[in-house]
């Protein structure tokens, strides 16, 4: 499958729902290779059966082809509930681009892809997915739900987020996390999409308000967003370039080689206590390189549905 194609055909963000179809067809065409063979053949109208259930349910023609124990799911049921949070501060909006392309994803296009992605198989599993944006404000908040008018209005609003930037202001996402917290009331799966960059003075209230999201016995994701390559490696060429702190609007004039060795060990001291903190906190960490595709974003969804429902 050629996604540049599809994301061409689709009309670059504007028909997310095939965009999204084409990255979760994919990904489950590859599925074959993974823990999760044999799950794919109908994974939408069936769940894996735990031990103890009832057995009555159980499909025994897919146990001969898969020798897996899946039971029968009915049209009303619903297994999960699921809120997606993304991150929307400018800092999301680098690297800056005329527009997103498949192969040339900024981190909020990277984000909401991902999103429209996970809410196309949760769409398929009948199950209720929320949403809510945040910038350095609280921009939208929708709870979970499972109908059809639900799933293209969320659609229609991922797609206004990567065609309309935010300006340079500062986020402080502990202040949305709260917030958010405060709004899902029942036990839900949650998924934090978010570059985590914020000053060091926030670095404990936004562990305060993630550890405030697994209230309630929440399961909390943080899919940790960023260039690998850019933002973690420092991979420039060493020719004079003027650097912009997109939230402040500071900016500092150097070439890339005096700073890179400083610069790569802070960031990797920055993300190793990011993960450190998240391990402590019981909090699932991902890194989310936006150069690598969404199969790791998709099997930690099918991971962590299993150990939810």
């Amino acid at each position: 499958m050629d996604l540049q194609k599809e994301l061409n055909k689709a009309g670059g963000f504007k028909n997310l729902e095939l965009l999204a179809k084409q990255v979760v067809e994919g990904f489950i065409a590859g599925m074959h290779k993974s823990p999760f063979h044999g799950f794919s053949a109908e994974f939408a109208e069936h769940k894996i059966y735990n031990q103890g259930e009832s057995t009555k349910h159980i499909d025994w023609k897919l146990y001969a082809k898969t020798d897996r124990l899946y039971t029968k799911r009915y049209d009303e049921e619903t297994n999960l509930r699921c809120h997606l949070i993304i991150d929307n501060s400018p800092s999301m909006h680098y690297p800056e681009l005329s527009h997103n392309s498949i192969n040339h994803l900024n981190k909020i296009g990277f984000s909401v892809l991902a999103s429209a992605s996970l809410m196309h198989i949760l769409k398929k599993q009948r199950d209720a997915v929320g949403l809510s944006i945040y910038s350095d404000k609280y921009d939208f908040y929708s709870p979970e739900k499972g109908s059809e008018r639900h799933h293209h209005m969320l659609l229609s609003k991922l797609s206004d987020v990567v065609s309309n930037k935010t300006a340079s202001k500062t986020t402080e996402t502990y202040k949305y996390l709260h917030q958010i917290a405060e709004k899902i009331h029942r036990r839900s799966l949650i998924f934090v999409f978010t570059d985590m960059f914020q000053t060091s003075e926030d670095d404990e209230k936004i562990f305060e308000a993630l550890r405030h999201l697994k209230h309630n016995k929440h399961e909390v994701v943080v899919f940790h967003v960023f260039d690998k390559q850019k933002e973690l490696a420092f991979d420039f060429d060493n020719r004079p370039k003027r650097f912009v702190d997109v939230e402040t609007g500071e900016t500092i004039d150097l070439y890339p080689d005096t700073i890179k060795e400083n610069y790569e060990k802070a960031v990797s001291e920055y993300f190793d206590n990011l993960k450190l903190r998240c391990g402590q906190y019981r909090i699932k960490y991902v890194e989310a390189d936006i150069n690598k595709g969404f199969d790791k974003i998709l099997t930690t969804y099918m991971i962590e549905r299993q150990k939810f429902i």
